[in-house]
C-alpha cells in the first residue's frame, strides 16, 4: 500500500542538527515519517514551535537514567500552557570523542560538549585528559560541528555515527561513564486528544504544595497511595517565587481513564493550588501496569453505585 505524502506544513521539531539523540528518538515515531523535521536549538524553541503552530509536535528529552530529570524541560513544561505528552521513547546513550583530522589525543587541551554529555563522560575525560578545559555547547552535534567552524576547542564529545555527518576523526569510543545509560524522550503537542488506554500507560503531572506546613508532602503522596497508584518518577523543582518553595514533577503508572488514576487526580486537585496535567500516554517499554484487585476499575464503579443508592434511596446493582 502506497502512503500519501504529507504536506510540507506538517512539521516536527527536534533538538538538532541532524545526528542528535533527539533525532534518533523522533525516528521512532511512525507518524513523523515523511513529514518535515525542523531542527531547533533548545527546548524552549521546540515548545514555541508547537504552541505557535509552526510544528504539530516536538520531541524533547525529559529524563536520563543516570542524571535523572532534565530540569530545562521540566521547567519549560511548567511555564508553557496547553502542552500534552503524546508518547515516550527510549534511546540508548553513549559517546565518542572526535577531533579535526590530524589531531591526536595528546593534542587535546579543550573539549566542547553539551553539559549533560559532559557530565556523563567526565570520568573518562578526567582520567585521560586530566588538565582539559571545558566549553559548553547547545547540543551534542553542535559541539562536533563547532570544530569545523573555529579552533576554540580541540575535541568534542559527540554521539556515535557523527562522522557520517561531519569530516571528523574519532579519537576514542565508548567514553560514557555508564555504557547502559538511556535517555527518555517525550513527544509533545498542543492537541488535547487523549491517546487510548493500552494497559501499559503513564500519566504525567506537575503539582505544587499548598504551603510548607508539616506533612504536606505526605498528604500529596497519600492521594496516590490510598488509591493504589504507583509513581515511577517524582522530582522537585524550585517554583522561583521565594526560597524553599518547590513544585513536583510526577509520573504515575496508569491512564487518566483508569478509575484509580482519575480518582487520585481528583484528590490531588482538591489538595493542591495548582495541578498541571501533562498527559496520559503509552509506556515506551510496554510493561503492563500491575493492579491489585482492590484498586480495579470495577471496585471504584461499585463504590460509586453504592453511594448513589444511599443518596437516591435506590438499591445498587451489586
Amino acid at each position: 500500500m502506497t502512503s500519501t505524502p504529507r504536506p510540507d506544513s506538517v512539521s516536527y521539531s527536534y533538538l538538532g542538527p541532524a545526528g542528535t539523540f533527539t533525532e534518533a528518538a523522533l525516528k521512532q515515531v511512525p507518524e513523523a515519517v515523511g513529514a518535515h523535521w525542523k531542527s531547533v536549538n533548545n527546548v524552549g524553541e521546540a515548545l514555541d514551535d508547537v504552541t505557535s503552530g509552526r510544528s504539530i509536535a516536538a520531541m524533547i528529552a525529559i529524563e536520563n537514567s543516570i542524571d535523572g530529570g532534565v530540569s530545562a524541560t521540566q521547567d519549560a513544561l511548567t511555564t508553557t500552557p496547553d502542552i500534552r505528552i503524546l508518547g515516550e521513547y527510549l534511546v540508548p546513550v553513549n559517546f565518542v570523542l572526535v577531533a579535526r583530522p590530524g589531531t591526536t589525543l595528546a593534542d587535546v587541551t579543550t573539549v566542547n560538549a553539551h553539559p549533560v554529555a559532559y557530565g556523563q563522560t567526565r570520568r573518562w575525560l578526567d582520567a585521560q585528559l586530566p588538565q582539559h578545559g571545558y566549553i559548553p555547547a547547545s547540543s551534542n552535534v553542535s559541539a562536533a560541528a563547532s570544530l569545523l567552524e573555529n579552533s576554540v576547542a580541540d575535541a568534542a564529545v559527540a554521539p556515535p555515527g557523527i562522522t557520517e555527518h561531519y569530516p571528523l576523526e574519532v579519537l576514542a569510543e565508548n567514553i560514557a561513564n555508564n555504557t547502559t545509560s538511556v535517555t527518555r524522550f517525550v513527544l509533545v503537542s498542543s492537541s488535547t486528544e487523549l491517546p487510548a488506554p493500552t494497559g501499559a500507560d503513564k500519566t504525567s503531572v506537575i503539582v505544587e504544595l499548598p504551603d510548607n506546613a508539616p506533612g504536606r508532602l505526605l498528604e500529596m503522596l497519600e492521594q496516590f497511595a490510598t488509591r493504589g497508584v504507583n509513581m515511577s518518577l517524582i522530582e522537585s523543582r524550585p517554583i522561583g517565587d521565594e526560597l524553599g518553595r518547590y513544585r513536583f514533577v510526577i509520573d504515575l503508572e496508569g491512564h487518566i481513564l483508569d478509575e484509580r488514576v482519575a480518582d487520585a487526580l481528583l484528590g490531588l486537585k482538591r489538595f493542591s493550588p495548582k495541578v498541571i496535567f501533562l498527559g496520559s500516554y503509552p509506556r515506551a517499554d510496554k510493561l503492563a501496569t500491575m493492579v491489585t484487585p482492590r484498586y480495579g476499575n470495577d471496585v471504584f464503579v461499585e463504590a460509586r453505585d453504592w453511594l448513589r443508592g444511599i443518596v437516591t434511596n435506590e438499591p445498587s446493582a451489586s
